[in-house]
C-alpha cells in the first residue's frame, strides 16, 4: 500500500509540475520570454514520456524555440521512431509502466537506442531523488539528464548544448569517412586549419564531386597540384588515374603532339603512333599547369577541344571525341592576361566554371607548424633518421621566414633539415636559411648553388611571384626559370 501511494504521489506531483509547465511553455510561445538560440524547422527533438501532460508541456516549449517535436509514450514507441527518422536529440524519461520507478526500462531503452544510433544525443529525465538512476545512464551513454520537476532554462540549454555536440560529432564523422575514402582513392593529404584556406576547403568540398572544370590559382608552390589531385579524387572520375602536364615547359613544336598526339611519321622523329594526354585522361581528368603559358595559337587549339571534346592526331584526319574534366592551374593574373590580350576571353571563361585561389604560406602561418610536422615525420620515415620534432629556435625560424617558395619551398627545407640534424630536433641551425631580419651569408661563402637560388628568390620576390618577368630580368626562358625552381624547391 505504502509503494502504491508512494507512486501514485509521484505521478500527481509529475502532473501537477506539467500543468504548470505548460503555462510557462505558453508564456514563451507569446514572446515572454526571448529565445536565446536560432535553430531550423529541420532541427527534429525526439520526446519520450508516459505522461502526456509532460509531452505537451515540452513539445510547446522547444516547438517555441523552433524545434521540430515528435513524441513517443512507449519504449516501443522510441524505438520505431529512431528507426525511422533522423534526429537531433532525444529527450526520454526513464520509467513507462506507472507502477515502476526502478529506471530499468530507461537503461534498456537507452541501450537499444545506441545500438540503432550511436550519435545520437540522448537527455535523461528523472523524478526528484532518482539521481542514482541519472548517473546509471551516464555510464552507459547518456549524455546528461535533468530533474522532475524542470527548470526551463537549464532544459533548453541541455538540448541547445548536445544538439550542438551531437551535430558536430556527426559532421565529423562524415568528414571522417570521407577522408578514408579519399585516401583510399589516393587523394594527397591536406593540411590546412587556417583561417585563410577555410572558404578554399569549403569550395573544394562542393565541387569535388562534380565534373566542372576548375581554375587553380596562386602563388609558386602553394599546392595547386595537391588540390587538383584532391579534387580529382573526390569525383566520379577517381577509379582511373589523374593525367597531368606541365604546359610551362613544353616547347612550341611539341605541344600539339603531347597534348593531341600523332601517327607514325607525321614529322621526322615520330617512329611510332604516339597517344596524346587528352585520349589518355578519356574519363578521367587532365591537370593542366600553368596554362597561362600558352601562346594564342596554342589556346586557340585548346579552345576547340574544350567546346567540342573532339581533336585529330598529328598527321590523322580521324576525329576523335573524349569525355575529359579540365583542372587548370597558373601562377599569373589571368584576368590582366585576358585585358592585356594575351589570354584569350573565351578561354578564360572555359576553364573558370569555378575558381579556386590559394593563400601563399605567409598569409597562413597557423598552417606552418603543421605542415612542417607532416613533412618531418615523412621524411624521418623515408631516411630512417630518428628525428621527432623541432627546438623552440628550430620552430621560430620556420615561423620568421618569408617562405617566398611557399608550401613547396617548406617541404624542401624540413627535408634537408632532416639530413643535416644532429640530435632528435630540429634547430635553426640546421634549416638553410636566415630568418627575415637576418643577413644572408656573403657571396663568396655560397656555393654556385646557393648565389643562383638567393638572386631567383630576389627576383621572383621584386615580381611578385610573376615567373615571367623574373625569367626576363634573369635572361632566362620561362621553362628554364622553371626547371631551376623546381631544382630549387622555390
Amino acid at each position: 500500500m505504502g509503494n502504491g501511494m508512494h507512486s501514485f504521489s509521484a505521478k500527481l506531483s509529475r502532473t501537477t509540475h506539467a500543468l504548470a509547465f505548460r503555462r510557462t511553455s505558453r508564456l514563451m510561445a507569446h514572446g515572454q520570454y526571448a529565445s536565446l538560440l536560432l535553430v531550423t524547422p529541420s532541427t527534429r527533438i525526439l520526446i519520450a514520456d508516459d505522461d502526456r501532460d509532460v509531452l505537451e508541456a515540452l513539445k510547446l516549449l522547444l516547438r517555441s524555440e523552433g524545434y521540430a517535436v515528435e513524441t513517443a509514450t512507449s519504449p516501443a514507441g522510441v524505438i520505431a521512431a529512431v528507426g525511422t527518422g533522423d534526429f537531433a536529440a532525444l529527450l526520454m524519461d526513464m520509467n513507462y509502466t506507472r507502477d515502476t520507478t526502478s529506471g530499468t526500462e530507461g537503461l534498456d531503452l537507452l541501450q537499444r537506442v545506441q545500438q540503432l544510433d550511436a550519435t545520437l544525443p540522448i537527455i535523461v529525465m528523472t523524478a526528484w531523488g532518482s539521481i542514482e538512476g541519472a548517473v546509471a545512464a551516464l555510464h552507459r551513454g547518456a549524455r546528461d539528464y535533468i530533474e522532475k520537476p524542470f527548470d526551463n532554462t537549464r532544459l533548453l540549454h541541455l538540448v541547445r548544448t548536445q544538439v550542438d555536440l551531437g551535430t558536430a560529432i556527426r559532421r565529423s564523422q562524415r568528414l571522417e569517412s570521407e577522408n578514408q575514402a579519399l585516401r583510399r582513392a589516393g587523394a594527397p593529404q591536406l593540411i590546412a586549419e587556417s583561417p585563410a584556406m577555410q572558404p578554399v576547403l569549403r569550395l573544394m568540398e562542393r565541387i569535388g564531386p562534380s565534373d566542372a572544370n576548375a581554375l587553380i590559382t596562386g602563388e609558386h608552390g602553394t599546392g595547386k597540384e595537391v588540390v587538383a589531385g584532391w579534387l580529382h579524387a573526390a569525383s566520379s572520375r577517381a577509379s582511373r588515374p589523374m593525367i597531368t602536364v606541365n604546359l610551362g615547359g613544353l616547347a612550341e613544336g611539341v605541344f600539339e603532339s603531347e597534348l593531341f598526339g600523332h601517327t607514325r611519321g607525321a614529322f621526322t622523329d615520330a617512329k611510332a603512333d604516339r597517344v596524346g594526354r587528352f585520349e589518355l585522361a578519356d574519363g578521367s581528368t587532365l591537370f593542366l599547369d600553368e596554362i597561362a603559358n600558352l601562346s594564342l595559337a596554342q589556346q586557340s587549339k585548346l579552345l576547340r577541344v574544350l567546346q567540342t571534346g573532339e581533336f585529330e592526331r598529328v598527321g590523322a584526319s580521324r576525329t576523335r571525341k573524349v569525355d575529359v574534366r579540365i583542372l587548370a592551374a597558373t601562377n599569373a593574373d589571368v584576368r590582366a592576361e585576358v585585358a592585356a590580350g594575351r589570354f584569350r576571353e573565351d578561354l578564360f571563361f572555359r576553364l573558370n566554371t569555378v575558381e579556386l585561389h590559394l593563400p601563399p604560406l605567409r598569409e597562413r602561418r597557423e598552417d606552418i607548424p603543421l605542415l612542417a610536422r607532416h613533412f618531418l615525420a615523412q621524411f624521418a620515415t623515408r631516411y630512417r633518421r630518428n628525428v621527432t620534432g623541432f627546438a623552440p629556435d628550430g620552430m621560430r625560424a620556420l615561423l620568421e621566414y618569408g617562405w617566398p617558395g611557399n608550401v613547396r619551398e617548406l617541404a624542401h627545407a624540413i627535408e634537408r633539415a632532416t639530413l643535416l640534424a644532429e640530435g632528435d630536433l630540429v634547430r635553426a641551425a640546421d634549416l638553410s636559411f636566415a630568418p627575415v631580419g637576418g643577413g644572408a651569408p656573403p657571396l663568396d661563402q655560397m656555393s654556385l648553388e646557393e648565389v643562383e637560388r638567393v638572386l631567383i628568390t630576389k627576383a621572383l620576390d621584386r615580381y611578385g611571384g610573376n615567373v615571367s618577368l623574373a625569367a626576363q630580368a634573369l635572361g632566362l626562358s620561362r621553362s628554364a626559370l622553371y626547371r631551376r625552381l623546381q631544382r630549387h624547391g622555390l
